[in-house]
């Protein structure tokens, strides 16, 4: 077994702090600093120094980092193979995603994972896609499903390993008496006048809608903000705001409001990658689980291709 003190060295160098790993490890800042300062004197070495009111990873801490990434990557290789050659398999799967994900993809996973192992056990978490990353290096998750942001770990970070699964394009929602309501199609540049719904601020789908009316040529007037699709849709209902939706998301019935399909060079949408950690994707459970997240992104292609 790996000596668990690096998946907390691990923990502190990804969230920055001690406070902020000990929260993702559910330990105490003081268990965080005990557990790293045993570790630096086994090894003979310093792994943190302060720095302000925090810490800052050593030159050797760095170096530990390194060799623990492949330590845990040959360790996740070493699982997958017992698990592939055991008489009877895995019978957990953990899921995470952000709230389409959680909402649209993930139920059927489970549903299936359960269909096949009755007596498994199954969780889905929902969570924004910095927090995914966070529960798969903590090891309370097997396996995220992520709208690709700025915010997180690059596609070639040594811990994960992160792969195209759909791509999700974004419809305009406007209220059903708009005169945008008729079109087949619009251009998002065509909303430039508009007042816009968006999430709060530092919010994945509130970068997404900056982001793409960027490339449209203007910064969106924000006249709202809404957390969820229901309070989004009455608002948009209520001719208070167009906003962006994505094509998986379920909009709640019973609004007069209507989904208008965006073109453009490219057609604006988001990306949506699986994310496990680096060694884990030929475990059978985890196999078998991105297999059908693959089948579910090809059904929803085939339906929106048939829809063009």
């Amino acid at each position: 077994m790996i000596d668990h003190r690096l998946r907390v060295l691990r923990m502190v160098a990804a969230r920055g702090t001690i406070t902020a790993a000990a929260r993702s490890l559910n330990y105490t800042p003081s268990a965080v600093s005990h557990q790293l300062r045993t570790l630096g004197q086994d090894l003979g070495v310093e792994l943190l120094l302060p720095q302000g009111r925090g810490v800052r990873l050593t030159s050797a801490a760095r170096l530990l980092l390194d060799h623990a990434d492949d330590l845990y990557a040959r360790w996740e290789q070493i699982r997958a193979e017992l698990a592939a050659s055991a008489e009877e398999g895995a019978d957990r799967l953990r899921l995470c995603g952000f709230s389409t994900a959680a909402a649209v993809l993930l139920p059927q996973v489970a549903a299936r994972f359960l269909a096949s192992h009755p007596r498994g056990e199954v969780r889905v978490v929902e969570e924004d896609p910095e927090t995914c990353f966070e529960l798969l290096l903590a090891d309370e998750a097997d396996i995220a499903v992520v709208v690709a942001t700025e915010s997180l770990p690059p596609t070639n970070d040594r811990r994960f390993d992160q792969r195209p699964l759909l791509e999700d394009p974004l419809d305009l929602l406007v209220p059903a008496a708009h005169p945008l309501a008729q079109r087949h199609s619009v251009r998002l540049s065509q909303t430039v006048d508009e007042s816009w719904i968006t999430d709060r601020p530092g919010r994945p789908y509130h970068q997404l809608v900056l982001t793409a009316c960027a490339a449209a040529g203007f910064t969106p007037s924000v006249a709202h903000q809404s957390t969820d699709w229901e309070t989004g849709a009455a608002l948009v209902a209520a001719g208070l705001g167009v906003a962006l939706v994505p094509r998986l998301a379920r909009m709640p019935a019973g609004y007069p409001i209507v989904r208008v399909p965006l073109r453009g060079d490219p057609t604006p949408s988001r990306h949506i990658l699986t994310a496990v950690r680096r060694g884990s994707r030929d475990h059978p459970t985890v196999a078998d689980a991105l297999d059908a997240l693959d089948q579910l992104a090809r059904v929803h292609e085939d339906r929106r291709a048939s829809e063009l």
